[in-house]
């Protein structure tokens, strides 16, 4: 028997193979496929261009509306309206607006993702979905509606890189913090079509929340997905949220990997990548005391529990800064109902932020939280490409939600470390 990686034993089993190997061909069954209000309209339309009136399975597609929630523009009405027909006439998934959330996110917590299966999404962040050892990865709108239409993909199956996560993660360093880190050592092209495989000491450390980060930014790195092995944890969270039968999968002994990262958990500090690429993070103590205009804690990267309960504690008791805003926006209607639940939106609202309601909020640029010229945000996204955010003349500098925090609290860039506060908490 050929020994092979969690990646390629899940598109061999999808594609009917007893295995295969990087580089070769495939055809491949999915499990679920995903749009959202920017790209759902698009592979609709491609749909109805075929002349194609039905999905292959509607039970296996979802559509959810993230980036223009609540609707801000008649267009972004009209696209969202759309969606929401397909899915009356076809009995498809939908997230309403108030019940959804980033797609991500989303597909996480509500168990449409589990362990060994294949998911495909009209988004890049798509990969997202490998923190519970899924292979999941982003498509053009086209592919998708191709997906939607015939239940499979065509693709390439990628080498695999192992990227080893070792030590104990120091006070206020996160999984944003490895992800910059490694970001800065491979850069922005160095997984280009691979896949990234998180294993090591480090990940007993991490939930699922975090777990979600590092695979959410794989594909900065230019990976075809990211993947985290299941592990009791896994199978702890999926399996409260899992109700069909699922079968885990985890790399051979001996399997070919094309290389091998390992990344010194325990000599990270909080980085911050500066503008305008997500593979210029330097730590934090080396830019400190830059001022900054906004602070944005959100986006399917940080806009988790996990997340919004480090930001808590730091900004509980304190207030922001008369020259900062801060915004505050929950990846989910879940996360936002728990944060509530848990008083961490009163800490936000009290220190003078504002919450928004559950979606990508100012990540994509389009809507609550637009940057305008000249203006400087510390971002807990996962881009700062130059206009990512807005204006073409802002800057993004990226952070873990600690780091944002802290931000948010003197208005210039901060250490934590340098604030007191955040006792009892894994960072």
């Amino acid at each position: 028997m050929v020994a092979q990686t969690i990646t390629e034993k899940i598109l061999a089993s999808h594609a009917g193979l007893s295995s295969v190997r990087p580089g070769q061909f495939i055809t491949a069954r999915v499990d679920r496929v995903m749009a959202h209000d920017i790209t759902g309209p698009l592979a609709l339309a491609q749909l109805e261009a075929h002349g194609i009136d039905r999905p292959f399975d509607p039970e296996r597609i979802v559509l959810v509306p993230d980036h223009l929630v609540p609707s801000p523009t008649a267009q972004a009405a009209q696209a969202i309206h759309r969606l929401r027909a397909f899915a009356r006439r076809h009995g498809v998934t939908f997230f309403e607006v108030g019940r959804g959330g980033i797609a991500h996110i989303l597909l996480l917590e509500e168990g449409l993702v589990a362990p060994g299966e294949l998911v495909v999404g009209a988004d890049s962040h798509t990969c997202t979905l490998g923190a519970v050892g899924a292979f999941a990865t982003g498509l053009g709108s086209t592919d998708t509606a191709a997906a939607m239409a015939t239940g499979e993909v065509w693709l390439r199956v990628p080498a695999t890189i192992r990227v080893r996560l070792e030590g104990s993660l120091p006070r206020f360093v996160m999984a944003k913090d490895i992800m910059l880190a490694l970001l800065a050592q491979i850069g922005l092209d160095g997984a280009a079509y691979r896949a990234l495989e998180f294993v090591g000491s480090t990940l007993a450390e991490l939930d699922l929340d975090e777990r979600a980060t590092l695979c959410n930014m794989a594909v900065e790195a230019g990976a075809k997905n990211g993947i985290v092995p299941p592990d009791p944890r896994t199978l702890a969270y999926v399996e409260a949220r899992v109700a069909r039968p699922f079968t885990p999968v985890v790399s051979d002994p001996g399997a070919d990997y094309l290389d091998e990262v390992v990344i010194r958990c325990s000599h990270l500090e909080p980085l911050v990548a500066e503008p305008h690429s997500p593979a210029r993070g330097r730590p934090v103590s080396e830019l400190a005391g830059l001022r900054v205009d906004q602070v944005f804690l959100g986006s399917c990267t940080n806009g988790k529990l996990t997340d919004l309960r480090v930001a808590a504690a730091l900004l509980r008791g304190r207030r922001i800064p008369p020259h900062v805003r801060m915004v505050v926006t929950p990846a989910t209607q879940s996360i936002y109902r728990e944060a509530l639940a848990e008083g961490l939106l009163e800490v936000f609202v009290q220190a003078g932020a504002v919450v928004t309601g559950a979606s990508c909020g100012a990540c994509p640029g389009l809507h609550t939280g637009v940057l305008g010229p000249g203006e400087v945000c510390l971002a807990t996204t996962n881009r700062n490409f130059r206009g990512r955010m807005g204006s073409p003349e802002a800057r993004i500098y990226l952070a873990n939600p600690a780091v944002a925090a802290a931000t948010a609290l003197t208005g210039v860039l901060t250490d934590p470390r340098a604030v007191v506060g955040g006792e009892g908490l894994f960072v």
